[in-house]
């Protein structure tokens, strides 16, 4: 019998690749000399906050959709902190089943716009991401309707790793990886497709200092709860998911972009900044995950001193 472990791998992502290219064109990578300058290393941004839907999530929903499409299924529900909802939502449209996502209460009000605007059902419950899942429970209990888990789903992570094969066909010598961590899709999908193609790439995943579950979870060796108070939502999570974690536990070690990225689309930039020496004089690619930001979230940055001067 196969495991959701069994059916992830770099063939799997080749074929969602095929899957995904009526759907979406390949995010720019590219180079920017102060930054290259400020961090002292070749740099190259993966601009996923290009794609539809702002955000590297929609290739995971697509190609999962495309499979749960030809199983005969008609209706999906899944539990969101904003861009892996808005990604079910506008996916699962393009195959023609029907969504219903459900978001912490206060969630960003650009991301459950984006979910409405998809046509998904649109359903507020609970203070966080574990408070929501437990309705989503409810909802497949009481419609009968297929739980797309925002990390332990093979076809979702698979989706996510074509990414990955459109950085290392471009810089084949790739040294480091820099993604961020929430739930933990694509730390999965990085390790899948990198370490199978160049095993002595170094990866690293950067999460919020207030919500440590993935980090501690690796640290620990084994999935741990943690709490989850951080603004940046595609990071916020308060434990660590079994599929994702059984690849990464072992594997991971806007000011000059001019792009406007999210908290967790900047957190990689930011950390690149942190960790510049070990960087130094190599080549390392950064992910811009997502560019969903909230117009307050836009306000406290438009006052931090390094939008205007770059400083770190």
């Amino acid at each position: 019998m196969s495991t959701d472990h069994d059916r992830l791998s770099l063939a799997h992502a080749l074929g969602a690749r095929e899957v995904i290219r009526p759907y979406l064109s390949p995010t720019p990578l590219r180079q920017y000399p102060s930054l290259e300058r400020c961090i002292g290393a070749r740099v190259y941004i993966k601009h996923e906050n290009h794609n539809p839907t702002g955000t590297f999530k929609i290739r995971g929903g697509i190609n999962l959709m495309h499979h749960l499409a030809g199983q005969g299924i008609s209706g999906v529900t899944t539990y969101s902190t904003g861009n892996h909802g808005s990604s079910v939502a506008a996916s699962a449209r393009m195959f023609g089943l029907t969504a219903t996502v459900v978001v912490p209460e206060g969630s960003n009000p650009l991301k459950v716009q984006a979910i409405k605007d998809a046509g998904a059902e649109l359903v507020e419950y609970g203070k966080d991401f574990e408070a929501a899942g437990r309705k989503v429970a409810q909802l497949v209990e009481e419609r009968g309707l297929y739980f797309v888990h925002p990390a332990n789903e093979p076809h979702l992570i698979n989706g996510v790793a074509t990414e990955f094969l459109e950085i290392i066909e471009r810089v084949p010598d790739l040294d480091v990886m820099i993604i961020p961590i929430g739930a933990g899709s694509e730390a999965a999908a990085a390790i899948t497709v990198l370490k199978q193609i160049r095993p002595q790439i170094e990866i690293i995943a950067v999460q919020a200092e207030a919500s440590r579950a993935a980090y501690l979870s690796w640290k620990a060796e084994k999935i741990v709860t943690a709490p989850n108070t951080t603004f940046a939502g595609g990071v916020a999570t308060g434990t660590a998911y079994d599929v994702p974690f059984s690849l990464y536990k072992n594997a991971l070690a806007a000011h000059h972009t001019r792009n406007l990225t999210e908290g967790a689309g900047s957190a990689c930039l930011r950390a690149a900044f942190k960790v510049r020496e070990r960087l130094s004089g190599r080549k390392v690619a950064i992910q811009m995950s997502g560019g969903n930001a909230s117009g307050v979230e836009l306000q406290a940055a438009m006052a931090m001193p390094c939008l205007i001067d770059g400083t770190c």
